[in-house]
């Protein structure tokens, strides 16, 4: 069960990356971002993968089909694990990015999980309805699920607030919900505005969590991903 459990790499270099996941003496499915990935680019995906690491590659791509096709071709040959893109790029740019994946993909190997983002954690009901003039943020996760499925992509990144929405949206029971904003109960949300716990998005549904800071800004980071892991599994500790 641990493996649906994501630590979020959110460090600015190699060096902060290597000297945090040489603190486990075991296999961690990791997440790299837009600020690890564009200062170190594809050899940090090298030399976590060489370390037996899974890596959910989180660069949201959004742009014209073709290119993001292009995009995703390239980022097969990493043989990372998940990648994402937009759902606000609309149908034809993530069925592009579909097949840019699966054309990209070693022959022999398994094709890299794709998922779409619906909306982020860090935006509020009221960015929605002002900025992005949609009339709810349920209105909008509902059809960037809807639509992500009709894509043939395996799932969404979304709140775990919000997981119950999406499930309501699609038909595939194997649909994926991938869930960041997770905290420790004690811990700060930072920026995000949507969050919760552990066990609260088990009880959710969640499919994968994606935790961050409550790991890595911890005085002992192996302890707390314990943590994160038991609440996620039900265990007390």
């Amino acid at each position: 069960m641990s493996s649906q459990v994501v630590i979020a790499l959110d460090f600015s270099s190699k060096d902060e990356v290597m000297n945090f996941v040489k603190k486990f003496q075991k296999s961690l499915y990791v997440k790299v971002g837009m600020e690890l990935f564009y200062k170190e680019g594809p050899a940090i995906i090298k030399e976590l993968k060489e370390l037996g690491h899974q890596i959910f590659l989180d660069l949201k791509l959004h742009d014209i089909p073709n290119t993001v096709k292009h995009a995703m071709k390239n980022i097969a040959s990493l043989e990372v694990d998940m990648v994402n893109v937009h759902a606000a790029g609309g149908t034809k740019m993530m069925k592009a990015a579909l097949e840019g994946l699966e054309e990209g993909t070693p022959d022999g190997k398994k094709r890299p999980l794709l998922i779409a983002v619906t909306q982020l954690t860090s935006t509020s009901e009221e960015q929605v309805i002002h900025e992005q003039g949609i009339s709810s943020l349920q209105d909008s996760i509902k059809l960037y699920a809807a639509i992500t499925e009709e894509s043939g992509l395996d799932g969404v990144v979304c709140s775990p607030l919000d997981v119950e929405l999406v499930q309501t949206a699609v038909k595939g029971e194997n649909f994926l919900t991938v869930t960041p904003g997770i905290r420790l109960a004690d811990n700060s949300v930072d920026d995000q505005v949507r969050v919760t716990t552990p066990a609260k998005a088990r009880q959710y549904g969640s499919s994968y969590i994606v935790v961050g800071r409550s790991i890595t800004k911890s005085e002992n980071p192996v302890e707390a991903y314990e943590e994160v892991i038991a609440q996620w599994e039900g265990v007390t500790i």
